[in-house]
């Protein structure tokens, strides 16, 4: 389920959770009834978990500049 944004002319915005890839180009608003067009937002990314948000980057970093790894994680040089 993915949550769609919508814009009520007269009442402010409001979102609606649907199947992804099923939201239409106009609802009802929920306060006044009133057909409301979809408003087209930025992803909502800086919800999402912090520990997730930095195992992505990381991800995303490491396909053009890898870490590098000297020895292995968790010891220590003698």
């Amino acid at each position: 389920m993915a949550t769609y944004a919508y814009r009520c002319p007269d009442c402010g915005a409001f979102d609606t959770i649907r199947p992804m890839g099923e939201a239409p180009e106009r609802v009802e608003c929920p306060r006044c009834a009133a057909p409301s067009p979809r408003a087209w937002t930025a992803p909502r990314l800086a919800g999402m978990n912090p520990a997730l948000r930095s195992a992505l980057a990381r991800e995303e970093a490491s396909r053009d500049a890898p870490e590098v790894v000297t020895r292995a994680s968790g010891t220590t040089r003698r």
